[in-house]
C-alpha cells in the first residue's frame, strides 16, 4: 500500500520501475505544484509550462524505464533539472539567431566576432564547464547538492532548505564552503577560468 505522504520518493521510483504505475502517479502529484511553479516563473506562458512540464515526465519515464536514474541525488532536484534543460531548449528554439536591425550602422564583424559565431570560444567555455563540472564531483556531498541546486537549478535558498530538511542558514554555510573548497581545487587542479 502507497501511502500519499510518508512514502519516501526512493521507494516509490524502485515501486514505479517494478511495474506500479500508481506510484508514478503518487510522485507526480507529490511535485507538480512545484514543478510547474518553477517552469512559469521562467517561460511566463501556461500553455508552454504544460508542455515543458508534459516533456519534462516523459523524460523522467524513459530514464527510469532504461534503468539510468541513480539515486545519487534527491528526486525533486533532478526533475528541476530536467526541466531546467528544457527551458533552456525551448528559449535557444525560440532565439535561433540574433535579431539585427537593418541599418547603415550594421557591422558584419560584430556578429562574427559574437561569442555565438566563434567556434573556438564556444569549445573553450565547453572545457571550461566541463573541467569545473568534474570538480563539483570531489565537493563533500552536503556541499556538491546545495552547489548544484543554487547554480544548475537556479534554486533559491529558500527552496534548498525545503528540499534539503536543513535551515536556510545551513545551507548559506555549505554554498559559501562549496565556493571556497572549489576555488582551493580549481587552484590546485591549475584551472584557467578565462580565455
Amino acid at each position: 500500500m502507497i501511502r500519499n505522504t510518508t512514502t519516501p520518493d526512493s521507494l516509490l521510483i524502485s515501486k514505479y520501475i517494478n511495474g506500479s504505475e500508481f506510484a508514478l502517479e503518487v510522485l507526480i502529484k507529490r511535485h507538480q505544484q512545484r514543478l510547474f511553479s518553477f517552469i512559469y516563473s521562467k517561460v511566463k506562458d501556461r500553455d508552454v509550462t504544460e508542455d515543458i512540464f508534459q516533456d519534462t515526465f516523459i523524460k523522467v519515464i524513459r530514464t527510469l524505464k532504461k534503468g539510468r536514474y541513480n539515486e545519487e541525488g534527491k528526486f525533486l532536484p533532478w526533475v528541476m533539472r530536467i526541466a531546467h534543460n528544457l527551458i533552456i531548449d525551448f528559449f535557444r528554439k525560440s532565439n535561433r539567431m540574433p535579431s539585427f536591425k537593418n541599418t547603415d550602422e550594421f557591422d558584419i564583424f560584430s556578429v562574427l566576432s559574437d561569442g555565438v559565431f566563434n567556434a573556438e570560444k564556444r569549445l573553450i567555455n565547453e572545457q571550461i564547464h566541463a573541467d569545473v563540472r568534474s570538480l563539483v564531483d570531489e565537493l563533500p556531498q552536503e556541499q556538491k547538492e546545495v552547489l548544484l541546486m543554487r547554480i544548475y537549478n537556479d534554486m533559491s535558498f529558500n527552496e534548498i532548505s525545503e528540499n534539503t530538511g536543513v535551515s536556510i542558514n545551513t545551507a548559506l554555510g555549505r554554498m559559501r564552503y562549496a565556493l571556497i573548497n572549489l576555488r582551493k581545487l580549481i587552484e590546485k587542479n591549475k584551472i584557467i577560468l578565462t580565455h
